[in-house]
């Protein structure tokens, strides 16, 4: 069995707010920096989820507003393809189109 690794290094100022996000997956031969991080975990033993969500001071809210959207969006496809429950998928994709809208990362149209 084979073990890959992804590393993520956060640099934190004196009043531990993050200044710079990096990460690495070596098997894939990336690295790069990144404004902010969402990572999810299942605790199997809990029963419930643990988060980290982290941004930096550079992050602008528009910013923010995209990565939001978007990962919600994407998380939709991912439930999609874990349960097969396409309709409960259409009515967040419907709703998040409309909160894309609202919050302005999406056309009006």
């Amino acid at each position: 069995m084979k073990t890959s690794e992804i590393k993520f290094t956060v640099t934190v100022d004196e009043n531990h707010l993050p200044t710079k996000i990096e990460w690495e997956a070596p098997d894939s031969g990336e690295k790069s920096e990144s404004k902010s991080i969402m990572l999810a975990f299942w605790d199997a033993k809990e029963n419930n989820t643990l988060r980290i969500d982290l941004w930096t001071k550079e992050m602008m809210v528009d910013e923010m507003k995209k990565f939001y959207h978007q990962n919600i969006m994407t998380l939709t496809d991912t439930y999609v393809r874990a349960t097969g429950d396409d309709k409960t998928a259409e009515a967040v994709r419907g709703f998040f189109m409309q909160v894309g809208k609202d919050i302005g990362v999406l056309d009006q149209k």
